[in-house]
């Protein structure tokens, strides 16, 4: 799952190539005040979809169900999409080099890959989750300039990586930093049995 950067899909790997549909929103939303009525309609269908992959969440569906779900309640919204686009080239009803034609070419251009949903029973609509993960990285790439020496970049990038760990798991980073100081021998002793997602388990096997 990518966004539509040709760089993004690895070479030397099979592959089974998602889009991001945020991506192609995001599109029309930047373009709403030039182009409101065509920005619009597309919106609309996009809200539906992800009302529809809510729901799913929702109701606790298995990758399968949610699969026979989209199914039956988003592709027709999908195949009216990729019509419409369509149509607003072809009969030339948009200029193919405006914001707007570009836009429409870039959906067009990745529609099989962004409707994988439709096809694959785990395939996610859009990677908001990896694009905020590496957000918080590249932030820290940046602040990490100011560290005076190496081992300090080191060192930070260690709490960089745990904290949003923590944060990814629903972990308290506080108490997860906490709880290991408390029970550091235990922690050196078997480092792998305290990590954000499973050193609750060992809360309390040592007292300091």
């Amino acid at each position: 799952m990518c966004d539509g950067l040709s760089r993004n899909a690895p070479k030397d790997f099979k592959t089974i190539l998602a889009n991001c549909n945020s991506h192609a929103r995001r599109k029309m939303v930047d373009i709403n005040e030039a182009f409101p009525e065509e920005c619009k309609y597309v919106l609309k269908i996009f809200e539906k979809v992800y009302k529809n992959d809510a729901y799913t969440k929702e109701a606790g569906m298995d990758p399968n169900q949610r699969l026979k779900y989209h199914k039956a309640s988003s592709s027709k919204l999908m195949k009216d999409l990729k019509t419409w686009l369509t149509a607003q080239l072809e009969d030339k009803k948009v200029e193919p080099n405006s914001s707007l034609g570009e836009a429409i070419s870039y959906m067009l251009k990745h529609y099989k890959q962004m409707t994988l949903f439709l096809r694959e029973p785990k395939a996610p609509l859009n990677n908001n989750l990896c694009e905020r993960i590496l957000k918080k990285a590249i932030l820290h790439k940046k602040n990490s300039l100011f560290y005076k020496k190496q081992h300090c970049a080191y060192v930070g990038d260690l709490f960089m990586s745990l904290i949003h760990t923590c944060s990814f798991c629903g972990a308290n980073p506080f108490e997860y930093l906490k709880a290991l100081q408390d029970n550091s021998s235990s922690v050196l002793k078997d480092p792998e049995k305290w990590l954000p997602y499973n050193y609750d388990k060992m809360q309390g096997s040592e007292v300091k």
